[in-house]
């Protein structure tokens, strides 16, 4: 195993910082109108602990500045449970023992109707590894369907080609989901038993590929508990810096996963509890303040409704990570993960408003990605 982390990812010269940082280098970061990655480094330190309400009403500020007070919604809709891979910490690692199914034509379109009538206008639609079951072209048919009756197509699925994301988006895709998981090349490792996941480095240069390719944009994240939260903090943050700045006319979007019951039981040998948690959402918004972030229904609904406009911009709602299973009871019993909000979505509705924000489902037209124009 000889991969290492690109030099513009590498967090190492900001990891000492990080658990170093001093109360002064706090108050210098949050007094910083222009905060640099040292500013970053402090502000998920465990000195900004304390500081932990003024970083919350820092962020809240810059996300009213740049949303408003507004979260725009979308909802997963998993086509397949189909993978070879080994991850140690999925429900759908192709050791686990369960029944493995995937959406037939006329189920996407079951699906895609009971999704339209909720009122959803982003769907993200999810596969595992690349499979003989659920390859590009099942994913790009499902994309094309999908294209005609949402606003906004997204897809979370496995590492592709350049070429492949060229064809995506030509079928209607607006943005792809793909998580590095862990940036620590030998934890990633020991992780990824076996199966195409295993490849690091494909893995980590796939987010570029995405916008290569002309996407709109790209959404990353790493699986926090699986490995040094610290380390895979700092390498997410310059992860999306470095492809903001390569990339200046596309989006990145971030999200902030912890790792939920599953079946095959893993236990995460590092902590991130809550205040952890909040504290990195709260450092990338104050940051990068005019990103969007996601928070998924792998969260509370006390968690999600006390952090959503609070940094965070963008929810799921009345999610299932089961195949299917929003038009009719699925065929598949045991889901990727356990989700913690199994609200649905009048009950959010109403959380949210209490709180002076308004949910919506739609925030621009297809029109505006530069795909699929033809009218």
């Amino acid at each position: 195993m000889s991969e290492v982390l690109p030099a513009e990812m590498d967090p190492s010269v900001w990891l000492s910082l990080a658990h170093t940082a001093s109360e002064s280098d706090v108050r210098r970061a949050l007094s910083n109108e222009a905060p640099t990655e040292a500013d970053f480094a402090a502000l998920v330190s465990p000195a900004a602990e304390v500081f932990l309400e003024d970083m919350a009403q820092r962020a809240k500020h810059l996300t009213e500045s740049h949303f408003g007070r507004t979260i725009s919604l979308y909802v997963p809709l998993y086509l397949s449970d189909y993978c070879p891979g080994g991850c140690v910490y999925c429900g759908f690692a192709a050791d686990r023992k369960q029944p493995r199914s995937r959406l037939e034509p006329d189920q996407m379109l079951r699906e895609f109707g009971a999704l339209k009538t909720m009122g959803f206008e982003e769907v993200l639609l999810l596969t595992g590894e690349r499979s003989p079951r659920a390859d590009f072209d099942y994913l790009c048919d499902a994309v094309t369907e999908a294209a005609k009756h949402f606003s906004a197509v997204t897809v979370e699925a496995f590492p592709m080609t350049t070429d492949e994301y060229r064809g995506l988006a030509a079928a209607g895709c607006v943005g792809v989901t793909l998580y590095q998981e862990t940036y620590e090349p030998i934890q990633y490792h020991a992780l990824h038993r076996w199966g195409p996941k295993r490849n690091y480095a494909n893995r980590l240069d796939a987010p570029s590929r995405v916008l290569e390719a002309g996407m709109r944009h790209v959404g990353l994240g790493a699986l926090l508990g699986i490995s040094d939260p610290m380390f895979d903090t700092l390498a997410l943050y310059r992860h999306a810096h470095a492809l903001r700045r390569k990339f200046w006319q596309s989006g990145v979007t971030i999200s902030f996963p912890r790792v939920c019951p599953q079946e095959g039981g893993y236990q995460p040998p590092f902590s991130v509890d809550e205040r952890f948690l909040a504290r990195i959402i709260f450092a990338f918004r104050i940051c990068m303040p005019d990103v969007p972030l996601n928070l998924s229904t792998r969260e509370n609904a006390r968690f999600r409704d006390g952090i959503a406009g609070v940094g965070v911009s963008k929810m799921s709602i009345a999610s299932r990570t089961t195949v299917g299973g929003y038009s009719e009871p699925t065929c598949s019993p045991d889901g990727q993960f356990e989700i913690n909000d199994d609200r649905d979505i009048e009950t959010f509705f109403t959380a949210l408003r209490t709180k002076g924000l308004e949910p919506f489902f739609k925030n621009w037209d297809r029109v505006y990605s530069g795909v699929g124009i033809s009218k």
